[in-house]
C-alpha cells in the first residue's frame, strides 16, 4: 500500500494527500449547530497574535458529530490507559469551557470506530 493511501478499520481505502499529512496545529476549537448540523471551527491562538487564526472548518450531520464524539471518549480512555490521566488543570469547571468527557462516558445509541 502507498504511503498516502491508509485502510482504516471496516476496509475504506483512504488517500492521504501529502499537503494534508503535514496537518495543522489548533489549540482552540469552537463548536455551534443547527438542527440538522455542527459546525466546528478549529483555530490557534498564541502570544503575540492579535486575534486566533480559524484554520479548518468541519461541517457534519448531529449523527456524524455524536459518533466523533465517542470516537474521541474510546482514544481518549485508551491513551490515559497507557500514559496516564490527562490533566486540564485544576480551575475546575467554567462556564462556556470544556470539560473531560471521561466525566461523561460514551452516549448511547452509537458505537464507535477508532
Amino acid at each position: 500500500m502507498d504511503n498516502n493511501q491508509q485502510k482504516p478499520q471496516g476496509g475504506i481505502s483512504l488517500e492521504l494527500k501529502p499537503e494534508v499529512a503535514k496537518g495543522s496545529y489548533s489549540n482552540l476549537a469552537i463548536i455551534s449547530h443547527s438542527r440538522s448540523e455542527f459546525i466546528i471551527d478549529f483555530a490557534t491562538t498564541l502570544p503575540g497574535l492579535p486575534k486566533p487564526e480559524i484554520g479548518n472548518r468541519i461541517i457534519m450531520t448531529p449523527e456524524h458529530a455524536k459518533r466523533l464524539m465517542n470516537a474521541l471518549f474510546d482514544n481518549i480512555s485508551k491513551y490515559e490507559a497507557q500514559f496516564g490521566i490527562i490533566d486540564l488543570g485544576s480551575k475546575g469547571p467554567q462556564p462556556g469551557g470544556t470539560f473531560n468527557l471521561a466525566d461523561f462516558g460514551p452516549l448511547p445509541g452509537n458505537g464507535t470506530k477508532s
